[in-house]
């Protein structure tokens, strides 16, 4: 079995000194057009088109910022609108990252019953897929305890890592999220139980391979839940497209500069702007590496203060 999910994430942090995730989000209509005429050019079938245009794509992506980033974070919906080629592209993606030497967030937001969970465990987490494989997965705990065990299963037995959404960075959040339960929001006790599920499963760096899915968007609520999972690693969505700035994370950062990472996706992937632009290459670079600082000295600052 591999280390615990959460030491190899403090390991990558540390090493690379950057708590960056990069979102793999892919949008043929935002990628660079010499890619797209190229995957035209081979294939005649349109989602053969878009696999191969997401896989070269994500190539030159990852390449950019394997020394920047401590993971990507591949969103599934945008690979398996293409069907089986698209699905091959996602296993592609996560392949190329692994070889590359980042962490894999694969991000499915599944929640089932316990048996279509197990099945979700073997479709990302399976050792049997190799390289193919994810370290991590997003996990909706709507369905409640019974729905998350198997997942907690792949925790203990595979080394793998979860992020379970809690109170997440969309502007609707709040319709549920924030409703009152007793004397504490719903996020709230989804929190504490996300803290329960982890308590037994802290690694040597102090978190646990249990994690939650925090909006940087809502800068108070990740402030109380940063108090309310002191051991709980946060993924953080929101920062750059979305509105939220690497100042508005910096509570969730511990003085070590662990506790956290921060997924930013459209601001790196498409950061030259013009799909025609022959700079493309370099702009997601200087896009990675400007935020990872920024993320960096917010985390020191915070930890000054």
């Amino acid at each position: 079995m591999m280390p615990a999910f959460t030491d190899r994430l403090a390991d990558a942090v540390r090493s690379k000194q950057s708590s960056l995730v990069v979102g793999l989000d892919p949008v043929l209509e935002r990628m660079p057009t010499q890619i797209l005429d190229a995957a035209r050019a081979r294939h005649d079938d349109p989602r053969e088109q878009a696999a191969a245009a997401i896989v070269e794509f994500h190539s030159a992506v990852i390449e950019e910022v394997a020394d920047t980033a401590c993971a990507v974070k591949p969103q599934i919906a945008f690979f398996e609108q293409w069907g089986p080629p698209g699905l091959e592209a996602f296993e592609q993606t996560v392949s190329m990252a692994r070889q590359a030497g980042l962490l894999v967030i694969a991000d499915v937001k599944r929640g089932d019953i316990g048996s279509t969970a197990a099945a979700y465990v073997r479709a990302h987490l399976d050792p049997a897929k190799a390289e193919a494989r994810a370290d991590a997965v997003t996990v909706n705990p709507y369905l409640g305890s019974d729905s998350l065990a198997p997942y907690l299963d792949a925790v203990d037995n595979l080394g793998a890592g979860l992020f379970v959404l809690v109170r997440t960075s969309n502007p609707s959040a709040s319709e549920l999220q924030d409703l009152a339960c007793g004397d504490a929001d719903l996020h709230e006790r989804v929190a504490d139980l996300v803290s329960g599920w982890g308590a037994d499963r802290v690694g040597a760096c102090g978190y646990s391979s249990v994690g939650a899915v925090v909006g940087a968007t809502a800068p108070a609520q990740l402030a109380s839940l940063r108090q309310r999972m002191p051991s709980t690693w946060l993924l953080l969505p929101g920062v750059g497209a979305q509105g939220a700035t690497a100042a508005d994370v910096a509570c969730a950062f511990d003085e070590q500069g662990l506790g956290a990472v921060v997924n930013s996706s459209r601001g790196i992937l498409y950061a030259y702007g013009d799909p025609t632009s022959s700079n493309w290459k370099a702009a997601i670079g200087i896009a990675a590496r400007t935020l990872r600082d920024e993320l960096r000295d917010a985390a020191v600052g915070a930890s000054a203060g």
